[in-house]
């Protein structure tokens, strides 16, 4: 598979001369800087393919053109959303930039409630605490019913952190949850917004009477309409499983397990209609067998994350090692099966003063440092046995 590394743009702290000093040869960004919704001209996309390209290196996956809100809850100007959607796409396809990650996740991206979960060794990892989290979504967020959605094990558990939850403990889940996560993802909420709760609630608002059958209805509208630009320039679709892949905050969440998986393969079974393997979100569920799914979806995925998650017996789940045994035979499937893939590596631990940096949270350079390296050997390993 070909190594690659997601970077913020210009403005990232690692640079890209870092990055061809450690192996990676392949580009994962996006065009931060114009808002969703607006389209990416030539011009800009060019600007940051030659960009990257000047620095010895090419780009490889977008990720991601986001999807506004209104195409995923199907609002009056979703039409509009997508014309210019597929106008983006056909710039990026002039370009030669033909791998396209985005999500149909609503308003919530991804969802931890510790950005840096000790680790036995000094070193730090993403966590995500059912109990935090139900906290969040009942005494903080206030939904309407939210106690329905949780197990009376959790509810207890929720009590017992209410007993003792300070306000700077109520502070940071709300920067965890809904600000350090998601601001620089999908911009739907800012580091500078007033009033981060609120304005995360009005965006709940917008699904309300929006169901799981709605949702795969307006993803279906949305494939449909773009994959005729698609072909034209032979660029590839690949959606990222829902993270967690659970339903939460009472929003329906339709990329969480084979059957999703199976189904919107199905519902559009045009081959650039694909899958981003991100064995880290799709792990977070016990349900899941990743390595099967692997196996079952290698022919229709286009974008591999390499990282993996532990599931505690009361649902709790954290980032794993990357030499767990589990993502070594992920690797494999990809590595012999689908060695054009790109692939790159997630949601390493903070270490070595990482910490200290200031990186988007799941983003640090030494912990992905030690990922990938841990990585390459895997395919290196991989492919001398297969010679």
């Amino acid at each position: 598979m070909e190594k690659t590394w997601r970077w913020f743009g210009p403005n990232d702290k690692i640079t890209l001369d870092m990055l061809r000093q450690i192996g990676v040869e392949g580009i994962v960004t996006s065009l931060h800087h114009i808002p969703n919704g607006e389209v990416w001209s030539l011009d800009e996309v060019m600007k940051m393919k030659n960009f990257i390209e000047e620095h010895g290196l090419r780009w490889s996956v977008v990720e991601s053109l986001p999807v506004s809100e209104s195409i995923k809850f199907g609002g009056p100007d979703r039409d509009e959303l997508i014309e210019k959607y597929k106008e983006s796409l056909a710039n990026l396809g002039r370009a030669g930039v033909k791998t396209i990650c985005y999500n149909f996740m609503p308003v919530l991206d991804w969802a931890r409630t510790d950005l840096e979960y000790p680790n036995p060794d000094g070193t730090s990892n993403l966590y995500f605490n059912r109990a935090e989290f139900a906290y969040f979504d009942i005494h903080i967020l206030g939904r309407e019913g939210a106690e329905k959605d949780y197990s009376p094990e959790v509810l207890a558990r929720v009590e017992e952190l209410a007993a003792g939850m300070t306000p700077e403990a109520r502070h940071r889940l709300v920067e965890n949850i809904i600000v350090k996560t998601q601001g620089f993802v999908n911009g739907n909420i800012s580091e500078d917004d007033a009033a981060p709760v609120e304005t995360f609630r009005s965006l709940l608002r917008l699904y309300d009477g929006i169901d799981r059958v709605t949702l795969r209805a307006n993803m279906k509208y949305f494939l449909e309409a773009i994959m005729p630009v698609c072909r034209q320039y032979d660029i590839n679709m690949c959606v990222h499983p829902d993270d967690p892949p659970l339903q939460i905050l009472g929003l329906p969440r339709i990329v969480t397990c084979d059957e999703d998986i199976e189904w919107f393969l199905n519902a559009v079974p045009d081959s650039h209609n694909g899958l981003t393997f991100c064995a880290g979100s799709l792990s977070a569920g016990a349900h899941n067998d990743v390595v099967e799914l692997a196996r079952k979806y290698a022919d229709r995925t286009h974008f591999v994350h390499a990282r993996i998650c532990n599931v505690m017996p009361n649902g709790d789940f954290k980032e794993s090692t990357h030499l767990d045994p589990r993502l070594i035979d992920v690797i494999r499937t990809f590595e012999t099966r689908r060695p054009d893939v790109p692939m790159r590596v997630d949601h390493a631990p903070l270490m070595l003063g990482d910490e200290k940096m200031g990186y988007n949270a799941g983003y640090s350079f030494h912990g992905r440092m030690l990922a990938l390296g841990m990585v390459g050997g895997i395919m290196a390993t991989i492919n001398s046995e297969e010679a």
